[in-house]
């Protein structure tokens, strides 16, 4: 299919550069045979008594790292990409050409680390100078949160980020990018949820940073989809099974969760537990078999994610949903609204 299909003119300034306060504030574009302006905190009335949430528990990483290559004392710069085991890390760098195997970086005084190889697509691996707990101290130190570039930030990052680039949800450690539709909930919102007797569930997706990255092939057949690691457990997958077979609808909180989600379900639509890396890709003609709502933000033209609503809800119904998003001045991407949306046939 082609890949201009997906594409639409949106102006910068609806480019939102912090998360509405508080986080159920946010706009949501309702999308199903019409369109209804709500705000997040209308969500428990737009679901069902029955229906059950499902959002992702991954938690976002200090994943931008600033430091000097050893010897010349050159400067760099990491983005980890994805925990390759053993305190090693496939990262993009810049500047890439410097970073030839056993070259040593440091990373402040709290963090060192030597290449280890570099890859054909650009990527560096790269051995850290310790592991488990110890990293994750470490990295949470010197680290800086993996914001979208589209976002505007000093070379030191904004510390705000630190909270803002979380869910609620978050527990499950190892994403390099939040699982943003997450980002719209509070305790507040939650308890909204309990008492209109929508259950919810978490299930698990490290996202990596090529979610947010705009397709630069012609056509989606010559995309190549990266690889994430997910995880349904068998509770999770019990649980989502029992509401569906009740009759309640599966929300999925985000494209992250949908993804995993439709990795896990079998042609019934019945979700099997599920541990392992997914690289699905969705676009217009796919058959989606255990989602029937999404709550989403409003992505970037011509990425995956807009491919995957598109899929979701149709095409020009979503052309359309962005053209009334554009004109009613809906905040966009990571930190930006939201909507709800219904899948299509």
């Amino acid at each position: 299919m082609r890949v201009d299909r997906f594409d639409f003119e949106l102006p910068r300034e609806l480019i939102a550069a912090h998360p509405k306060r508080p986080r159920d504030a946010a706009r949501l574009l309702a999308v199903g045979d019409d369109l209804a302006d709500r705000v997040v905190r209308d969500l428990p009335r737009l679901l069902r008594r029955g229906d059950i949430l499902v959002f992702n528990d991954t938690k976002v990483i200090p994943a931008r790292l600033h430091g000097r290559l050893g010897g010349t004392g050159g400067r760099i710069e990491l983005l980890l990409l994805d925990d390759r085991g053993g305190g090693r890390w496939r990262a993009l760098a810049k500047p890439a050409k410097k970073l030839t195997p056993g070259r040593a970086l440091v990373f402040a005084k709290a963090l060192a680390a030597d290449v280890v190889a570099r890859r054909d697509d650009g990527t560096v691996e790269i051995a850290f100078d310790r592991t488990g707990p110890a990293l994750g101290r470490a990295l949470a130190r010197v680290g800086i949160m993996p914001v979208p570039p589209y976002i505007e930030r000093p070379e030191a990052g904004d510390p705000r980020d630190r909270r803002d680039y979380q869910t609620i949800f978050a527990k499950r450690t190892g994403a390099v990018a939040a699982p943003t539709a997450g980002l719209h909930f509070t305790r507040r919102l939650l308890a909204g949820l309990d008492a209109a007797g929508v259950a919810r569930v978490g299930v698990t997706l490290h996202v990596g940073a090529g979610t947010f990255l705009p397709v630069k092939v012609g056509d989606t057949d010559d995309h190549v989809m990266h690889a994430e690691w997910g995880n349904v457990t068998a509770a999770a997958a019990t649980a989502i099974n029992r509401a569906r077979g009740a009759g309640g609808r599966v929300v999925a909180v985000g494209s992250t969760s949908l993804r995993l989600l439709e990795t896990a379900a079998a042609a019934d639509g019945r979700v099997a537990p599920f541990a392992g890396e997914t690289d699905i890709f969705i676009v217009p003609g796919y058959r989606f078999k255990a989602v029937d709502l999404m709550l989403t933000n409003f992505h970037l033209p011509r990425s995956t994610l807009f491919m995957l609503v598109a899929a979701f809800a149709g095409l020009e119904r979503m052309h359309a949903a962005y053209a009334h998003a554009i004109r009613a001045r809906y905040r966009f991407f990571s930190y930006g609204d939201a909507c709800l949306l219904a899948r299509a046939g």
